[in-house]
């Protein structure tokens, strides 16, 4: 590794790739073993990056945008496409250019650029300007201390919303309550039965919505054509049920005041009736009403599982217990295939209509994230889940959601993601929050995954943080007689258009090139391009979805095998000798990635439950490289009298009397407290004015995590524990157990001990070693 740390690895273009250097034919890429894959964060800021107030370039042939890699003869006015090798003419107001005069879009430093497409989404409804929607879709089947929580963080974020943003409010438990908001005089309400499903259509037909609302169907003639112009006045559903929130703010917080627990009769023994499906298919059709194709959040809190209707995960019986991952595997949970394909159908017509759903469930129980879990992948919606509406998880987060300023997420709506790339390459799928488009073209691979068979993607919801991962393969055909075969050269272009939080439609372009090698002739140029933090999650990305698409996949027997693969084929060994086995730079840290994956909860899911799971996995799909190699490999800082704070090994062997440990594990952030650190502070030290020096040692870890908390969406859970105590297994569970009941006759003072039959680090690296100079 360098000797400088890289503080920002992902650049002014946020790409990283596992291989900066490509083999140049499809069997050279299969033996690299780790796919070919770039992972993006298509609008993450960076002070760099220009934003031009003209249209882009494009190549008359293959419609790339022109850049930096771009040919340029000046004095006959002509650039070539680095993709497709076209000759294309500069149109008249170019005119100027010359080797001193370039325009932006050609300075090399400016790989990444951004264009202003103008203010394509300008919905004048009346007077108001529609620039975005959000529709809080509130749960009441609820114990009155959560129900007043969460009314109280709805009010806030109401509050906090933009003036001109709309807003509407449905309420649902056993029926689904649509608040009209325009109706000031007294509080009406239209009532749907949670029992069946419901069209879009009777949605429509029974808001009184219909005539209006059905003109505005998406190329229906006049329909088209008010989209494109904005709504007109006699769309009375969005005057009726969705107002700005500076005129709504009073009407809403006095119905939230007013609003009740759901009154219908629970009997003993049995689980509240709750239409959760029904509520979210009821939301999705006012929007799609009212509002389609206008930046639209549907926010659904909620508190418990479906029970009714569409949707639903479980019965109304209490001894039915919700389904976890053995009745998955077994094919015992009766509700849950029905349960995905109706919200497979809802997110279809969520991303028709350019709508996202964004989940906060807050429960003890599971609610149904894991059969949600395509509607808010699909929609790019956000995701949080906590025990309580009281829990800083939950309050936290969602007022992150709607903050402005600096602490902002960013959040930005109809996104569009297409991909060029040079001419041997393909393109197999995109793992994260978007949805094919099943835009055909010469670059889309045979084989699938995610979502695939396209050279374009729709993502509804993007954020600043928002990362997807592109899976990439190379035609079959040996070596191309084409001009550009020899061009050592690959290029690759990212398009994302998205509607700015201010209303504005931005165009994204990042080119990026990297090197052909021919890996067979020369592996060490390969190995040197390797980056060893993007593979290990993009083969975390790759198993998750493994586990969820392919019956009985053994995660832990596939990991193995390649890592296995991997070191035979970059190692250096002599046959059959394992103690001659070293392994290159690049790869040294890779092999103790795969170990805590293979024991993280990605993988070893039978101590979560599938709502957590598919929770887990979610961020694990949409966060940047570093954070998600967080949440596989935590970082563990140690703080003592003696030396500064101090990056620890993730072993117990970091375990001491004297210590505190400080754990990063994405999800929670814990202290721990060594036994004697733990002693002292109980008998209350750190108040006598001689031990100043152990009240520091005590706040240190306290603000370097509240800095984590502070940066971090979802909020992390913060844990703190001592030493035997029983919170302490949040610490225990991550560490290498390098001491365990076996070998504790080793182990030094102080520290500690694990209960398990889990190998360690040190067994795992022998074995591995064994089985890769195997002949």
């Amino acid at each position: 590794m360098s000797e400088i740390p890289n503080t920002d690895p992902e650049g002014i273009d946020s790409v990283r790739m596992t291989w900066n250097n490509w083999p140049r034919t499809k069997v050279e890429a299969s033996k690299c073993v780790i796919p070919l894959a770039a992972s993006i964060s298509p609008i993450r800021p960076h002070s760099e990056i220009p934003t031009l107030p003209y249209p882009p370039l494009r190549c008359k042939t293959c419609t790339s945008i022109m850049n930096c890699f771009s040919r340029v003869d000046f004095t006959a006015k002509i650039w070539i496409c680095p993709f497709c090798y076209q000759r294309n003419h500069f149109p008249p107001h170019y005119s100027m250019i010359s080797e001193t005069n370039l325009p932006a879009e050609l300075y090399s430093q400016y790989t990444t650029i951004e264009y202003t497409l103008g203010d394509k989404n300008h919905n004048p409804v009346g007077e108001i300007d529609a620039k975005s929607a959000f529709v809080f879709v509130l749960d009441t089947c609820m114990i009155e201390e959560e129900f007043e929580y969460v009314k109280s963080e709805v009010k806030r974020a109401i509050g906090l919303l933009p003036e001109n943003a709309m807003v509407g409010f449905v309420s649902f438990g056993t029926q689904v309550q649509v608040h009209e908001l325009g109706f000031s005089d007294m509080s009406k309400v239209y009532v749907f039965r949670g029992t069946k499903e419901i069209s879009k259509d009777q949605v429509m037909e029974q808001l009184g919505i219909g005539v209006a609302g059905r003109r505005n169907v998406p190329g229906a003639g006049v329909g088209g054509y008010q989209q494109q112009k904005g709504m007109h006045v006699q769309n009375s559903g969005v005057t009726r049920f969705l107002l700005p929130a500076s005129d709504c703010e009073f009407t809403l917080n006095s119905l939230l005041d007013e609003l009740q627990t759901d009154q219908w009769p629970v009997a003993p023994g049995t689980r509240a009736s709750r239409c959760t499906g029904v509520a979210l298919s009821v939301a999705a059709g006012l929007l799609g009403a009212c509002l389609p194709g206008t930046g639209a959040r549907i926010v659904a809190l909620v508190g418990g599982p479906c029970t009714e209707g569409p949707g639903t995960i479980i019965s109304k019986d209490l001894s039915d217990p919700v389904r976890s991952h053995k009745d998955l595997d077994k094919d015992a949970a009766p509700y849950f295939k029905k349960a995905v394909k109706f919200y497979d159908s809802l997110a279809k017509q969520l991303v028709s209509q350019g709508h996202v759903l964004d989940l906060f469930a807050s429960a003890l129980d599971q609610v149904g994230v894991a059969e949600m879990k395509v509607a808010v992948e699909r929609t790019g919606g956000l995701v949080v889940l906590s025990e309580s509406f009281g829990h800083s998880v939950f309050k936290d987060s969602f007022k992150r959601v709607f903050e402005n300023g600096e602490h902002s997420l960013g959040l930005c709506f109809n996104g569009t993601l297409e991909i060029n790339c040079s001419k041997d390459i393909k393109i197999q799928g995109i793992i994260g929050p978007c949805t094919s488009m099943e835009k055909k073209g010469p670059s889309v691979a045979d084989t699938v995954i995610g979502e695939g068979n396209t050279t374009a993607w729709k993502m509804c919801g993007l954020d600043k943080s928002t990362c997807l991962t592109v899976f990439f393969d190379l035609s079959s055909s040996e070596k191309s007689n084409n001009p550009g075969a020899m061009n050592p050269q690959l290029y690759l272009q990212f398009l994302t258009s998205y509607q700015n939080p201010e209303g504005l439609m931005l165009l994204r372009v990042t080119t990026v090139t990297r090197r052909w090698v021919d890996s067979a002739a020369n592996s060490e140029e390969l190995v040197q391009g390797f980056d060893q933090e993007t593979a290990a999650v993009v083969m975390a990305r790759l198993t998750s979805l493994k586990m969820e698409a392919e019956e009985g996949f053994d995660a832990t027997r596939w990991l193995d095998r390649n890592l296995i693969r991997v070191c035979s084929r970059f190692g250096e060994y002599r046959k059959d000798d394992p103690t001659s086995f070293t392994l290159n730079s690049f790869f040294s840290f890779f092999p103790q990635f795969l170990f805590n994956l293979r024991r993280s909860q990605f993988v070893q899911v039978f101590n979560n439950s599938p709502d957590e799971t598919a929770y887990f996995r979610m961020l694990l799909n949409r966060e940047n490289i570093t954070n998600a190699a967080v949440m596989i490999q935590p970082s563990l800082i140690s703080y003592s009298f003696n030396s500064l704070p101090q990056p620890a090994l993730l072993d117990v062997a970091s375990i001491g009397a004297d210590r505190i440990l400080l754990l990063d594990s994405y999800f929670s952030v814990v202290i721990f407290h060594g036994m004697t650190i733990a002693q002292w502070r109980n008998l209350g030290y750190q108040n006598q004015p001689e031990h100043q020096a152990f009240a520091q040692l005590l706040q240190a870890p306290k603000e370097d995590a509240q800095m984590i908390i502070h940066d971090r969406f979802p909020v992390p859970r913060l844990v703190v524990c001592d030493q035997h105590g029983s919170q302490a297994r949040f610490l225990l569970a991550k560490l290498n157990p390098s001491a365990t009941y076996n070998n504790a006759n080793e182990m030094a003072a102080g520290s500690d001990i694990i209960f398990t039959d889990d190998v360690s680090l040190q067994v795992f690296f022998e074995h591995l070693q064994r089985l890769a100079v195997q002949s």
